[in-house]
């Protein structure tokens, strides 16, 4: 059996795996390891298992993530997101559909001190979709509208995906950060524009409270300080990435504190439950690792790359056949798990065809985020379904269908214009 051949095996079998429900970390690390043992010898790859997790633990831009997992955790326990909502509804009031676009705008507000798809879907379905179907709107319109907008958690920094993807592909985690502000804010308002258009068939049947503008205003400051001294300090060059995720980690415990909004055993939980998660994902990178080894050895990305040299593809033809190919992987694949299995074989590729490692990172994001609402694995939709059992399933899924033309508008509008992605990473170098 040939290198290649071997590699392609082994992605066979951590696919099957993953869809057997064996844990990630566990598939990445067993094919990794036993692909590179068949290639290298036992010895040598002994070695890697001994030495990746180490040299892993000593980088120090991972102690961003734990970090900031901690900020977004605790955010989403201190009831920020029913002040959002009402702060975004009130600048809303007065249009038709003002409720799904409050809800998207709030989830953009949320998912820039959040980090979290998921999260941020969860939290805002608890406040957004009751108050839009007292209001009378459509079931699936209520639903697509907070699912897209949940999306937004990881594309606006701070996210864990990009963070993720920064330390597999060795990135700035500052310049993805810059990367994908300008992208998540056009999403934003591409998802706006489409709520608007669905929503001008609304036809409120019970009046819908609205909040004082200003009075609602001023009850975000929290989440203007906190984006402001993070995300803010790193553009600003004031602190580092991990400087500005601790800042961001105690800034918002002071709130929480400060303002009441979670008691200490609350925190305590918090913390917690963060240990667990950051635990889980760094498992699972350190076993990313051992697999990247394995598909480094084979050389798959380099014979990839010729064969679709001699195929005749292009630069757009590559970035067109990988869209299509992300779609489908996350109609039945977690993005993690996407980003963890493909980027050591495709970044390469995408690099010989002349593409910045920055811009590619932001568009994989928002190839995840459409994942993240496509049946029949989307984890938005079926963190929608938890929270509102109320919904039926097809609903949830037909409602988030027009909502998936924002994000290829916007890869359209990157693969046109790449300075959309890249003109304010080179502000900050």
């Amino acid at each position: 059996m040939t290198p290649i051949e071997l590699a392609i095996l082994g992605l066979v079998v951590l696919i099957a795996m993953i869809l057997l429900r064996v844990p990630v970390a566990v598939a990445l690390g067993l094919v990794g390891y036993v692909g590179y043992a068949i290639l290298e010898g036992w010895t040598r790859a002994g070695l890697i298992l001994g030495t990746a997790p180490i040299e892993l633990a000593q980088a120090y831009t991972l102690s961003v993530v734990p970090l900031f997992a901690l900020m977004g955790a605790i955010a989403a326990v201190s009831g920020l997101s029913s002040d959002l909502f009402a702060a975004a509804n009130a600048v809303m009031r007065g249009t038709r559909g003002s409720l799904a676009v409050a809800a998207i705008f709030a989830s953009g507000l949320f998912g820039a001190i959040c980090g979290s798809s998921v999260a941020t879907a969860l939290t805002m379905s608890k406040v957004s979709i009751p108050e839009m179907l007292r209001g009378g709107y459509r079931p699936s319109f209520a639903a697509g509208s907070v699912a897209a907008g949940g999306t937004l958690g990881i594309l606006i920094p701070p996210s864990l995906i990009l963070m993720i993807y920064a330390i597999i592909a060795q990135l700035s985690v500052a310049q993805l950060f810059a990367a994908a502000l300008i992208p998540g804010l056009i999403l934003m308002a591409f998802y706006a524009a489409t709520a608007l258009a669905l929503g001008s068939r609304v036809k409120p049947s019970v009046p819908t409270p609205v909040p004082p503008l200003l009075p609602s205003l001023a009850r975000i400051w929290h989440v203007v300080l906190l984006f402001t001294a993070t995300i803010g300090g790193i553009y600003a060059g004031v602190f580092t990435p991990t400087e500005a995720a601790a800042v961001g980690a105690l800034g918002a415990l002071l709130l929480a504190l400060v303002t009441r909004r979670a008691s200490v055993s609350t925190l305590a939980a918090t913390t917690l439950e963060t240990v667990r998660l950051v635990s889980t994902v760094i498992f699972i990178v350190m076993a990313s690792t051992i697999f990247s080894y394995f598909v480094v050895q084979t050389g798959l990305s380099n014979a990839v790359s010729e064969a679709m040299e001699r195929a005749g593809f292009g630069p757009i033809g590559v970035i067109l056949l990988l869209c299509v190919i992300y779609v489908v992987l996350g109609c039945f694949l977690e993005g993690i798990a996407m980003i963890l299995i493909t980027v050591p074989i495709v970044l390469p590729l995408v690099l010989s065809f002349g593409y910045d490692p920055v811009w590619f990172g932001v568009l994989l994001v928002i190839l995840i985020e459409i994942g993240l609402i496509t049946p029949p694995v989307g984890m938005n939709l079926f963190v929608i379904r938890a929270v509102s059992p109320q919904l039926k399933v097809t609903d949830i899924y037909f409602g988030a269908l027009p909502f998936l033309a924002a994000p290829l508008l916007l890869i359209a509008a990157m693969v046109a214009w790449p300075q959309i992605v890249l003109w304010l990473p080179s502000l900050i170098e």
